[in-house]
């Protein structure tokens, strides 16, 4: 099992903003965005989970 760290700020915040403008996507037409508004939720976890497996992310 891979050691888990804590991700940086900015990766934590760049993975919030994209689960956030994915979730108000699907009540908001946002364009580009309300087209893959699950795939930017998708995203923003992958980005978040690689910057508690991966050190120094």
């Amino acid at each position: 099992m891979p050691r888990l760290n804590a991700p940086t700020q900015i990766v934590f915040l760049i993975s919030l903003v994209l689960a956030v403008l994915g979730v108000l996507a699907i009540f908001v037409s946002i364009p580009f965005v309300s087209a893959y508004a699950f795939w930017v939720v998708v995203a923003g976890y992958v980005l978040l989970a690689a910057g508690c497996v991966l050190k120094g992310m």
